[in-house]
């Protein structure tokens, strides 16, 4: 079920007409539904964060996958204060690329009579707290596909520039082996010299150490008025470009 779960998402990126400019091979990973470190969650991220179960009642397994945008996307968004419209634009069409990833999953298990229960997506989020539900980034970190940045992103092996999602189900994946490279991906958590990805926020929401989501928050706003004409562009990027991490797995 792994590989036919593999096949149904890179057929649905490979059938949108934006595959060759904007995503790279996407990376899936999959974990049990009983995953104790998933209780970690409501830790890490808000007591008020999702389980599976809360999700599908019968929850065996989560899949859970990364879709990494391709150079020209993460290079168009490094000069300037607001976020590039090719950087804009890849969020807008990737959150849409990630609903029909979802559905696509859906199928598939429903044609084997198995049942999915498809997570909030990544924008839908409290907006007076900013803390997500249901993060797909904790939930890709708990599967294995990277690590934490300073910037709170993760890096996986394809970098950190891209979109993550997730699916619950009750189909149960048994036996099934990582294919994700365990340790720490991040330079400076690794104990080198870095710290760019916090140099390179606009409204330095990183000062003093601690991050400031409400600075954040509101540079993602600024660029949403910018870029009204576009969609929900409530994002900004900055922190993830031009870095040792944003297309690739620096150590």
């Amino acid at each position: 079920m792994y590989n036919e779960i593999v096949q149904a998402i890179k057929t649905t990126i490979s059938e949108n007409e934006e595959q060759i400019l904007m995503w790279k091979e996407p990376i899936v990973e999959v974990i049990s539904a009983e995953n104790e470190n998933l209780v970690t969650l409501k830790e890490m991220v808000s007591d008020e964060h999702l389980l599976p179960c809360d999700i599908l009642p019968d929850a065996k397994s989560i899949v859970s996958y990364f879709v990494p945008f391709r150079e020209n996307i993460v290079e168009s968004n490094i000069d300037g204060e607001l976020a590039s419209k090719e950087w804009v634009s890849a969020y807008i069409k990737t959150n849409e690329l990630l609903k029909k990833i979802s559905e696509s999953i859906e199928a598939l298990l429903q044609k084997k009579r198995y049942k999915a229960g498809k997570a909030p997506a990544a924008h839908s989020y409290d907006k007076a707290k900013l803390i997500s539900s249901w993060s797909h980034r904790h939930i890709a970190y708990i599967a294995g596909i990277g690590t934490f940045g300073m910037n709170n992103m993760l890096i996986t092996k394809n970098g950190c520039c891209g979109r993550f999602g997730s699916i619950v189900t009750n189909y149960e994946f048994g036996s099934y082996k990582q294919t994700g490279r365990a340790g720490e991906k991040c330079i400076e958590k690794s104990g080198g010299a870095c710290g760019r990805c916090r140099k390179k926020c606009v409204v330095n929401a990183y000062e003093g150490g601690t991050f400031d989501r409400y600075k954040c928050y509101g540079q993602c706003r600024k660029n949403d008025e910018y870029h009204k004409t576009a969609g929900n562009a409530t994002v900004c990027g900055k922190c993830l470009v031009d870095l040792p991490c944003s297309l690739r797995e620096p150590v």
